[in-house]
């Protein structure tokens, strides 16, 4: 399944949301060029939703740390949710749930944000 996005924007925060698989960075370029020119706009923080996502590797991890540093540097924040079991358990596994706030659903990290 190919890596796909859309983007919704809300405000001062931008609704991500994933689908497919994320494989390689350079899937992504897309979705980086994005988040830069939300952070321009002065969209500083972003929800990731992965309700259509079904798994990424290594290097879709990085794509998200990558998105969570840029949001951070220019004052935002990342969050992710409505996060499969498969994805939970690579989140835990690399530690980076300690790194992510992870809502159950949009609504919560709408709220959360």
């Amino acid at each position: 399944m190919t890596f796909n996005f859309t983007t919704t924007e809300k405000g001062k925060y931008c609704i991500i949301k994933l689908s497919g698989n994320l494989m390689e960075k350079a899937q992504a370029n897309e979705l980086l060029d994005e988040v830069n020119t939300c952070i321009l706009r002065d969209i500083k923080s972003f929800i990731i939703d992965f309700s259509d996502f079904q798994f990424m590797n290594s290097s879709g991890l990085t794509v998200m740390l990558n998105i969570l540093t840029k949001s951070r540097k220019a004052g935002g924040e990342t969050i992710i949710c409505n996060v499969n079991k498969k994805l939970k358990e690579v989140f835990s596994v690399t530690r980076l749930t300690d790194v992510f706030e992870i809502a159950d659903s949009e609504q919560a990290a709408e709220a959360a944000i």
